[in-house]
Protein backbone atom coordinates (compact mmCIF):
# COMPACT_ATOMS: atom_id res chain seq x y z
CA UNK A 1 0.00 0.00 0.00
CA UNK A 2 1.43 3.22 -0.80
CA UNK A 3 0.73 5.30 2.24
CA UNK A 4 1.55 8.41 0.57
CA UNK A 5 -1.12 7.88 -2.03
CA UNK A 6 -4.02 6.74 0.44
CA UNK A 7 -3.57 8.09 4.00
CA UNK A 8 -5.10 11.36 4.63
CA UNK A 9 -7.51 12.60 7.34
CA UNK A 10 -11.17 12.31 6.95
CA UNK A 11 -11.97 16.01 5.33
CA UNK A 12 -14.80 17.71 5.52
CA UNK A 13 -17.06 18.56 8.46
CA UNK A 14 -19.03 15.84 8.87
CA UNK A 15 -19.95 13.67 11.69
CA UNK A 16 -17.01 11.28 11.13
CA UNK A 17 -14.86 14.38 9.98
CA UNK A 18 -11.26 14.96 11.49
CA UNK A 19 -12.63 18.50 12.21
CA UNK A 20 -15.18 16.82 14.44
CA UNK A 21 -12.94 14.52 16.17
CA UNK A 22 -9.60 16.01 16.67
CA UNK A 23 -10.13 17.75 20.05
CA UNK A 24 -8.11 14.97 22.06
CA UNK A 25 -5.13 16.34 19.77
CA UNK A 26 -6.35 20.20 20.40
CA UNK A 27 -5.92 19.70 23.88
CA UNK A 28 -2.41 18.76 23.74
CA UNK A 29 -1.35 21.08 21.74
CA UNK A 30 -3.15 23.80 24.07
CA UNK A 31 -1.41 22.37 26.95
CA UNK A 32 2.10 23.29 25.06
CA UNK A 33 0.93 26.49 23.74
CA UNK A 34 3.12 28.23 26.04
CA UNK A 35 6.40 25.78 24.94
CA UNK A 36 5.26 26.55 21.60
CA UNK A 37 4.89 30.37 21.38
CA UNK A 38 7.89 30.44 23.63
CA UNK A 39 10.16 29.12 21.27
CA UNK A 40 8.95 31.13 18.07
CA UNK A 41 9.55 34.20 20.13
CA UNK A 42 13.21 33.17 21.67
CA UNK A 43 14.04 32.66 17.44
CA UNK A 44 12.28 36.19 16.81
CA UNK A 45 13.96 37.94 19.37
CA UNK A 46 17.48 36.59 18.85
CA UNK A 47 17.14 37.35 14.84
CA UNK A 48 14.51 39.63 14.39
CA UNK A 49 13.50 38.74 10.68
CA UNK A 50 11.81 41.18 8.80
CA UNK A 51 10.08 38.13 7.70
CA UNK A 52 9.22 35.38 10.03
CA UNK A 53 9.18 31.53 7.89
CA UNK A 54 6.88 28.88 9.59
CA UNK A 55 6.15 25.59 8.66
CA UNK A 56 3.11 23.60 9.79
CA UNK A 57 4.26 20.34 9.00
CA UNK A 58 0.85 17.77 9.43
CA UNK A 59 -1.50 20.20 9.45
CA UNK A 60 -4.51 18.45 8.18
CA UNK A 61 -7.91 20.50 8.40
CA UNK A 62 -10.41 22.00 10.77
CA UNK A 63 -10.37 24.03 13.54
CA UNK A 64 -6.74 23.36 14.72
CA UNK A 65 -5.16 23.64 11.57
CA UNK A 66 -5.25 27.44 11.80
CA UNK A 67 -5.61 28.06 15.69
CA UNK A 68 -1.58 27.65 16.42
CA UNK A 69 -0.65 29.97 13.43
CA UNK A 70 -3.25 32.78 15.20
CA UNK A 71 -1.75 31.96 18.88
CA UNK A 72 2.42 32.38 16.73
CA UNK A 73 1.24 35.69 14.97
CA UNK A 74 -0.54 37.73 18.15
CA UNK A 75 2.44 36.48 20.15
CA UNK A 76 4.64 37.93 17.79
CA UNK A 77 2.82 41.16 17.63
CA UNK A 78 2.56 41.73 20.92
CA UNK A 79 5.96 41.19 21.41
CA UNK A 80 6.95 43.66 18.73
CA UNK A 81 4.53 46.15 19.90
CA UNK A 82 6.32 46.22 23.25
CA UNK A 83 9.75 46.54 22.25
CA UNK A 84 8.46 49.31 19.83
CA UNK A 85 9.70 47.29 16.68
CA UNK A 86 7.79 46.86 13.40
CA UNK A 87 6.12 43.64 13.61
CA UNK A 88 7.42 41.08 10.39
CA UNK A 89 5.47 39.91 8.18
CA UNK A 90 4.68 36.17 8.37
CA UNK A 91 4.85 33.55 5.50
CA UNK A 92 3.16 30.35 6.93
CA UNK A 93 3.69 26.70 5.15
CA UNK A 94 1.10 24.87 5.29
CA UNK A 95 1.81 21.24 4.54
CA UNK A 96 0.30 17.56 4.12
CA UNK A 97 0.13 14.93 2.11
CA UNK A 98 -1.41 15.59 -1.43
CA UNK A 99 -4.78 13.68 -0.20
CA UNK A 100 -5.25 16.16 2.48
CA UNK A 101 -8.29 18.33 2.69
CA UNK A 102 -6.56 21.33 1.63
CA UNK A 103 -9.78 23.05 0.39
CA UNK A 104 -11.40 23.40 4.07
CA UNK A 105 -8.35 25.06 5.29
CA UNK A 106 -8.46 28.05 2.21
CA UNK A 107 -12.39 28.29 2.71
CA UNK A 108 -11.44 29.12 6.44
CA UNK A 109 -8.29 31.65 5.72
CA UNK A 110 -11.36 34.92 4.88
CA UNK A 111 -12.49 34.46 8.22
CA UNK A 112 -8.86 33.64 9.94
CA UNK A 113 -7.38 37.19 8.07
CA UNK A 114 -11.07 39.26 9.17
CA UNK A 115 -10.42 38.37 12.75
CA UNK A 116 -7.26 40.09 12.75
CA UNK A 117 -8.66 43.04 11.01
CA UNK A 118 -10.94 43.89 13.26
CA UNK A 119 -8.24 43.73 16.26
CA UNK A 120 -6.34 46.01 14.61
CA UNK A 121 -8.99 48.57 13.11
CA UNK A 122 -9.10 46.99 9.31
CA UNK A 123 -5.46 46.86 9.35
CA UNK A 124 -3.60 43.56 10.40
CA UNK A 125 -0.40 42.01 10.01
CA UNK A 126 1.09 40.78 6.90
CA UNK A 127 0.45 37.12 6.85
CA UNK A 128 1.10 35.20 3.40
CA UNK A 129 -0.71 31.19 4.08
CA UNK A 130 0.29 28.59 1.56
CA UNK A 131 -0.53 24.75 0.87
CA UNK A 132 2.14 22.69 0.24
CA UNK A 133 1.54 19.06 -0.59
CA UNK A 134 4.04 16.60 0.21
CA UNK A 135 5.50 14.02 2.65
CA UNK A 136 7.72 15.48 5.02
CA UNK A 137 10.14 12.62 5.16
CA UNK A 138 11.87 14.64 2.21
CA UNK A 139 12.89 17.96 1.39
CA UNK A 140 9.94 20.78 0.97
CA UNK A 141 10.78 23.96 0.52
CA UNK A 142 14.42 26.09 -0.37
CA UNK A 143 17.17 26.40 1.78
CA UNK A 144 17.57 28.43 4.40
CA UNK A 145 13.86 29.73 4.29
CA UNK A 146 12.23 28.86 7.68
CA UNK A 147 12.84 30.18 10.95
CA UNK A 148 10.27 27.62 13.19
CA UNK A 149 8.39 24.29 12.17
CA UNK A 150 5.86 23.04 14.04
CA UNK A 151 4.48 19.48 14.12
CA UNK A 152 1.73 18.23 16.04
CA UNK A 153 0.38 14.59 16.07
CA UNK A 154 2.07 14.22 12.62
CA UNK A 155 5.36 12.03 13.20
CA UNK A 156 4.33 9.08 15.06
CA UNK A 157 3.19 8.14 11.07
CA UNK A 158 5.62 6.31 9.38
CA UNK A 159 6.45 6.92 5.48
CA UNK A 160 5.23 3.42 5.05
CA UNK A 161 4.24 0.19 6.57
CA UNK A 162 7.93 -1.15 7.45
CA UNK A 163 8.80 -3.88 4.58
CA UNK A 164 10.77 -5.96 7.26
CA UNK A 165 7.50 -7.20 8.34
CA UNK A 166 7.39 -8.99 5.23
CA UNK A 167 8.86 -12.30 4.37
CA UNK A 168 10.09 -13.40 1.07
CA UNK A 169 6.61 -14.84 0.18
CA UNK A 170 5.55 -11.41 0.73
CA UNK A 171 2.97 -13.10 3.92
CA UNK A 172 3.62 -10.95 7.45
CA UNK A 173 5.57 -12.30 9.96
CA UNK A 174 2.96 -10.39 12.38
CA UNK A 175 -0.51 -12.08 11.39
CA UNK A 176 -3.46 -11.19 13.78
CA UNK A 177 -2.05 -8.23 15.13
CA UNK A 178 -1.85 -4.56 13.65
CA UNK A 179 0.92 -3.37 15.26
CA UNK A 180 3.15 -4.81 18.19
CA UNK A 181 1.80 -6.93 20.59
CA UNK A 182 2.86 -9.42 23.02
CA UNK A 183 2.70 -11.88 20.47
CA UNK A 184 4.80 -10.70 17.72
CA UNK A 185 7.53 -11.84 16.83
CA UNK A 186 10.69 -10.07 17.73
CA UNK A 187 11.36 -8.86 14.86
CA UNK A 188 8.10 -6.85 14.68
CA UNK A 189 9.24 -4.20 16.59
CA UNK A 190 12.97 -4.39 15.20
CA UNK A 191 11.37 -3.63 12.23
CA UNK A 192 9.25 -0.60 13.13
CA UNK A 193 12.02 0.73 15.18
CA UNK A 194 14.15 0.56 12.13
CA UNK A 195 11.98 2.37 10.06
CA UNK A 196 11.31 5.35 12.62
CA UNK A 197 14.84 5.37 12.53
CA UNK A 198 15.48 6.01 8.96
CA UNK A 199 11.58 8.73 8.55
CA UNK A 200 12.96 10.40 11.77
CA UNK A 201 16.89 10.73 10.15
CA UNK A 202 15.34 11.88 6.85
CA UNK A 203 12.93 14.36 8.57
CA UNK A 204 15.85 15.81 10.65
CA UNK A 205 18.06 16.25 7.61
CA UNK A 206 15.48 17.77 5.68
CA UNK A 207 14.55 20.60 7.96
CA UNK A 208 18.47 21.16 8.49
CA UNK A 209 18.32 22.72 5.07
CA UNK A 210 15.46 24.39 5.21
CA UNK A 211 15.79 25.83 8.74
CA UNK A 212 17.99 28.68 9.54
CA UNK A 213 20.91 28.19 11.48
CA UNK A 214 19.37 28.76 15.30
CA UNK A 215 16.01 27.77 14.10
CA UNK A 216 13.83 25.78 16.05
CA UNK A 217 11.49 23.27 15.50
CA UNK A 218 8.15 22.28 18.25
CA UNK A 219 7.38 18.64 17.67
CA UNK A 220 4.14 17.16 19.02
CA UNK A 221 4.07 13.27 18.90
CA UNK A 222 2.57 10.25 20.46
CA UNK A 223 5.26 7.92 22.43
CA UNK A 224 5.76 5.48 25.02
CA UNK A 225 7.31 5.77 28.75
CA UNK A 226 8.69 3.00 29.32
CA UNK A 227 11.70 0.91 26.83
CA UNK A 228 9.22 -2.08 26.02
CA UNK A 229 7.25 -1.67 22.51
CA UNK A 230 3.81 -3.03 24.10
CA UNK A 231 2.93 -0.80 27.13
CA UNK A 232 -0.84 -0.12 28.37
CA UNK A 233 -0.53 3.25 26.09
CA UNK A 234 -0.52 4.17 22.70
CA UNK A 235 -0.03 0.36 21.70
CA UNK A 236 -2.90 -1.21 23.89
CA UNK A 237 -5.38 1.01 21.90
CA UNK A 238 -3.67 -0.97 18.74
CA UNK A 239 -4.20 -3.84 20.53
CA UNK A 240 -7.72 -3.59 21.18
CA UNK A 241 -8.49 -2.52 17.18
CA UNK A 242 -6.58 -5.50 16.71
CA UNK A 243 -9.20 -7.26 18.81
CA UNK A 244 -12.14 -5.46 17.28
CA UNK A 245 -10.79 -6.95 13.71
CA UNK A 246 -10.84 -10.31 15.33
CA UNK A 247 -14.10 -10.43 16.23
CA UNK A 248 -15.33 -8.91 12.88
CA UNK A 249 -13.43 -12.23 11.84
CA UNK A 250 -15.08 -14.54 13.94
CA UNK A 251 -18.25 -13.35 12.69
CA UNK A 252 -17.74 -13.91 9.32
CA UNK A 253 -17.40 -10.24 8.42
CA UNK A 254 -13.52 -10.32 7.38
CA UNK A 255 -11.39 -12.98 6.09
CA UNK A 256 -8.66 -13.81 7.97
CA UNK A 257 -6.54 -13.78 5.66
CA UNK A 258 -7.25 -9.83 5.08
CA UNK A 259 -6.36 -8.88 8.62
CA UNK A 260 -3.51 -11.15 8.59
CA UNK A 261 -1.74 -8.80 5.99
CA UNK A 262 -3.00 -5.68 7.33
CA UNK A 263 -0.17 -3.48 9.56
CA UNK A 264 -0.36 0.64 10.94
CA UNK A 265 2.69 2.61 9.53
CA UNK A 266 2.77 3.86 13.09
CA UNK A 267 5.22 4.06 15.69
CA UNK A 268 5.23 5.36 19.09
CA UNK A 269 9.14 6.01 20.30
CA UNK A 270 10.32 6.69 23.52
CA UNK A 271 11.88 9.69 25.07
CA UNK A 272 15.84 7.84 24.72
CA UNK A 273 15.07 6.89 21.06
CA UNK A 274 13.92 10.04 20.14
CA UNK A 275 17.22 11.84 21.65
CA UNK A 276 19.59 9.25 20.07
CA UNK A 277 18.33 10.06 16.67
CA UNK A 278 18.70 13.26 17.08
CA UNK A 279 22.26 13.04 18.53
CA UNK A 280 23.50 10.44 15.46
CA UNK A 281 21.93 13.03 12.92
CA UNK A 282 23.79 16.27 14.37
CA UNK A 283 21.86 19.26 12.95
CA UNK A 284 19.87 19.79 16.17
CA UNK A 285 20.70 20.64 19.71
CA UNK A 286 17.37 18.97 21.82
CA UNK A 287 16.40 22.16 23.88
CA UNK A 288 13.31 20.46 25.87
CA UNK A 289 11.41 17.17 25.70
CA UNK A 290 8.44 17.27 27.84
CA UNK A 291 5.94 14.29 28.41
CA UNK A 292 2.38 14.92 28.87
CA UNK A 293 -0.50 13.35 29.52
CA UNK A 294 -3.65 14.12 28.53
CA UNK A 295 -6.44 13.34 31.14
CA UNK A 296 -9.80 12.40 30.05
CA UNK A 297 -12.81 15.15 29.46
CA UNK A 298 -16.51 15.37 29.59
CA UNK A 299 -17.95 14.75 25.72
CA UNK A 300 -19.43 17.68 24.48
CA UNK A 301 -21.87 15.44 23.00
CA UNK A 302 -22.34 13.42 26.10
CA UNK A 303 -20.83 10.16 24.47
CA UNK A 304 -18.71 7.54 26.22
CA UNK A 305 -14.78 7.68 26.56
CA UNK A 306 -14.56 4.78 24.24
CA UNK A 307 -16.66 5.92 21.52
CA UNK A 308 -15.14 9.61 21.69
CA UNK A 309 -11.78 7.36 21.17
CA UNK A 310 -13.07 5.43 18.28
CA UNK A 311 -14.73 8.10 16.64
CA UNK A 312 -11.16 9.77 16.88
CA UNK A 313 -9.23 6.98 15.74
CA UNK A 314 -11.90 6.62 12.82
CA UNK A 315 -11.27 10.07 11.43
CA UNK A 316 -7.82 9.09 11.46
CA UNK A 317 -7.52 5.53 9.76
CA UNK A 318 -10.56 5.14 7.63
CA UNK A 319 -8.97 5.82 4.46
CA UNK A 320 -6.19 2.86 4.95
CA UNK A 321 -8.87 0.65 6.44
CA UNK A 322 -11.57 1.37 3.37
CA UNK A 323 -8.59 1.19 1.17
CA UNK A 324 -8.09 -2.48 2.37
CA UNK A 325 -11.27 -3.98 3.79
CA UNK A 326 -13.63 -1.42 1.52
CA UNK A 327 -16.08 0.31 3.83
CA UNK A 328 -18.56 -1.98 4.83
CA UNK A 329 -17.27 -2.96 8.26
CA UNK A 330 -16.60 0.80 9.24
CA UNK A 331 -19.56 1.10 11.32
CA UNK A 332 -19.22 -2.37 13.34
CA UNK A 333 -15.75 -1.84 13.59
CA UNK A 334 -15.75 1.33 15.43
CA UNK A 335 -19.02 0.32 17.17
CA UNK A 336 -17.09 -2.94 18.90
CA UNK A 337 -13.89 -0.85 19.22
CA UNK A 338 -15.14 1.77 21.58
CA UNK A 339 -17.19 -0.60 23.39
CA UNK A 340 -13.70 -2.53 24.14
CA UNK A 341 -12.13 0.85 25.06
CA UNK A 342 -14.89 1.70 27.69
CA UNK A 343 -14.55 -1.95 29.12
CA UNK A 344 -10.78 -1.90 29.33
CA UNK A 345 -10.98 1.62 31.13
CA UNK A 346 -13.45 0.15 33.26
CA UNK A 347 -10.78 -2.17 34.92
CA UNK A 348 -7.59 0.14 34.76
CA UNK A 349 -6.91 2.85 33.19
CA UNK A 350 -4.70 3.42 29.53
CA UNK A 351 -2.35 6.13 29.30
CA UNK A 352 -1.30 6.87 25.82
CA UNK A 353 1.72 9.47 26.29
CA UNK A 354 2.33 12.28 24.26
CA UNK A 355 6.05 14.46 23.90
CA UNK A 356 6.53 17.82 23.13
CA UNK A 357 10.17 17.99 21.87
CA UNK A 358 11.77 21.52 21.18
CA UNK A 359 15.15 21.30 18.74
CA UNK A 360 17.30 24.01 17.96
CA UNK A 361 19.56 24.49 14.49
CA UNK A 362 23.53 24.20 15.56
Amino acid sequence: MDVEKVFHMNGGIGVTSYAENSSLQKRGSDMVKHLTTGTVLEIFLSTTPKSLGIADLGCSSGHNSLTIIKDIVEAVQGTSSNMLHPTPEFRVYLNDLPTNDFNSIFKALPEFYKGFEVEKNGGGPSIFIGGYAGSFYRRLFPNNCLHFVYSSYSLHWLSRVPPALYDEQNSSINKGNIYISESSPPLVSEAYFKQFQDDFNDFLCSRSQELVVGGRMVLILLGRESQDHVDRGNSFFWELLSRSFAELVSKGEVEKEKLDSYEVHFYAPSKNEIEDEVRKEGSFNVDRIEMIEIERDHDKDGRSYGTAIAMTVRAIQESMICHHFGEGILDNLFEIYGRMVDEEMAEEEIRPITFAVVLRKV
